[in-house]
């Protein structure tokens, strides 16, 4: 995708061949900075600390990270050390454990000796991956909007509602619920975006809306809870959200305040759909709501919120009376009897077992081992 007419993906390998460059998303969208990550150390805090944020390039990060530790040591104990390091650094998104266990299956059973080569080369092959996957979630999700677009009026806009941040900064490239949007735009349809703000780290109104702004795509900013009020208004034409995670039995897990969405899509006739990599899907998860493991996160992103003051600094602010107790759990799950259907890379799947399982049987072996 494009900032400001350039091209830039959201992880990459440097010139050197070896450290890897990153967006800072925390940095968003006052400020567009690069890291630089060179240890595992540096992937796991910069996936902990959300410097990059997203189920898919939480994945790739991930696997990069496995690179550079193969770099500082290719022991079977390094590789042990870097996948144990790295896979607690955030609990909810499955694509983590999914490249990391795929960065083992590769490396385990070479010498060390060639670890370090053979590790680049596998995460580089996820990267590619998830870009490949990515544009195949904008061809499907484009058949969509396009029957929209035929049943209005010409010139008619599409209105899209999206929540959180499910863009190009949330994978590598082209994003999962924004795929479609963008293949959209370039292909001339008027389309619109109403963009969630999300609280409490406000990925939407810093991420989503900084992306679609860059690139040219006509969007608005809106607080959480309007969502409902546009549906009931007709000013929505349909939803689409990621997910970090979908259980076997089509329940998704996204960003807290999703599962409301989709309840005021279901009571106004809103198609509701959910855009996802095939790594997302989890086949040991049967029960979304019972077995995903809901990360809860520091208070402070509730308490605090950061921005730009009108002389151009960047402060923090609490908004929260001192003593008051926070809570802030960081997703959701949204029932599958709530999904109209799941974008894929390979169509768009109905939210249930049997429809998962013929899409994507190889998730289904990989769980089984």
């Amino acid at each position: 995708m494009k900032v400001d007419g350039k091209h830039f993906r959201s992880i990459w390998r440097e010139r050197d061949g070896w450290s890897v460059g990153a967006i800072d998303q925390r940095r968003l969208p006052h400020e567009f900075i690069i890291a630089k990550l060179t240890s595992c150390g540096d992937a796991a805090v910069a996936i902990r600390d959300m410097l990059v944020r997203g189920a898919p390039l939480i994945g790739a990060t991930a696997a990069y990270g496995m690179a550079l530790a193969m770099r500082e040591d290719a022991s079977d104990a390094g590789l042990a050390r870097a996948y144990e390091t790295l896979v607690v650094a955030r609990p909810t998104a499955i694509n983590l454990k999914w490249a990391l266990d795929e960065m083992r299956a590769t490396l385990a059973p070479i010498d060390p000796v060639e670890r370090a080569e053979a590790a680049y080369a596998r995460a580089d092959e996820i990267v590619e991956q998830d870009v490949e996957i990515n544009r195949g979630i904008a061809a499907n999700g484009f058949a969509l909007i396009e029957a929209i677009v035929a049943k209005k009026k010409p010139g008619e806009v599409v209105n899209v509602l999206t929540h959180c941040n499910a863009g190009w900064l949330a994978t590598v490239d082209w994003g999962t619920a924004t795929a479609p949007i963008y293949l959209a735009h370039e292909r001339g349809i008027k389309i619109h975006v109403w963009v969630d703000e999300t609280r409490p780290r406000n990925q939407g109104a810093s991420l989503t809306a900084w992306e679609l702004g860059h690139h040219g795509v006509p969007h608005t900013v809106i607080p959480d809870n309007t969502g409902g009020h546009l549906m009931q208004h007709g000013m929505v034409d349909l939803a689409i959200v990621g997910t970090d995670r979908v259980a076997a039995n089509g329940d998704v897990c996204n960003k807290i305040g999703t599962y409301l969405k989709a309840l005021a899509a279901h009571d106004n006739d809103v198609p509701f759909y959910v855009a996802l990599p095939s790594p997302t899907i989890d086949f040991t998860v049967n029960d979304g709501i019972r077995d995903i493991p809901i990360e809860q996160r520091s208070g402070a992103e509730v308490t605090d919120m950061t921005g730009r003051t009108a002389d151009g600094r960047l402060e923090t602010v609490r908004i929260v009376p001192e003593g008051s107790p926070v809570a802030n759990y960081a997703f959701d799950v949204t029932p599958a009897r709530l999904v109209t259907g799941l974008i894929t890379e390979r169509g768009v799947l109905k939210p249930d077992r049997a429809s998962l399982a013929a899409a994507f049987p190889e998730r289904i072996a990989a769980a089984a081992e």
